[in-house]
């Protein structure tokens, strides 16, 4: 997937400035795109220079102005496009913390286990940012009617998916250390592992 596809997405919600982009991109589509706030203004003037999106100034007291921008006729067509385009194949997973795992056996379990425990701590700081965004989408409404009558429902589908990822992390990640920790030796003269 294209980086501009991701910011066309994000501009459905409605025109916002680079930096609302970027700050917006950690609250809205972390959770299925990553990217740096310099990828995303650099993609920002391809787009514009594009014609997928436009760009206009809006003065600010005491602050620089800033640029806002939103779709065109040409950005939503180019979204029409895109949604009928066909997936691909699912991204495999490329995870450094995965690579360390399965040399477990032969380097350092502990090390292992301290990266999986900060995984894991990343994980349910990422959950617990996803649970505040399904609040405020849901904004007192229960999930059954937000997804009835939501003028836009796909950015909640997509923030379910983030939550169930993060929940998989944190599951996975809990039952490798458990694990870790049953395997490796204990110090002389400590207790043996409770066998539960």
């Amino acid at each position: 997937m294209a980086l501009r596809n991701a910011v066309m997405a994000a501009l459905l919600e409605g025109e916002a400035s680079g930096y609302d982009l970027a700050k917006g991109f950690d609250a809205s589509v972390a959770n299925f795109w990553m990217a740096t706030p310099q990828q995303l203004y650099r993609e920002l003037e391809r787009m514009e220079g594009e014609g997928l999106i436009t760009a206009r100034v809006v003065e600010q007291e005491k602050r620089p102005n800033k640029r806002v921008f939103s779709l065109t006729e040409a950005g939503l067509a180019a979204v029409h496009a895109y949604t009928t385009q066909p997936a691909g194949r699912p991204t495999t997973i490329r995870d450094d913390l995965l690579v360390k795992v399965q040399c477990a056996d032969a380097g350092d379990s502990a090390a292992v286990r301290a990266a999986i425990l900060e995984r894991i701590a990343w994980a349910n700081a990422k959950l617990a940012r996803y649970e505040r965004l399904r609040t405020r989408l849901l904004n007192g409404h229960t999930e059954e009617d937000h997804l009835a009558t939501a003028e836009r429902v796909g950015p909640y589908l997509t923030l379910l998916r983030g939550i169930a990822f993060e929940q998989e992390n944190i599951r996975w990640g809990e039952l490798a250390a458990h694990v870790l920790d049953r395997r490796s030796p204990a110090p002389a003269g400590s207790p043996p592992p409770d066998p539960t």
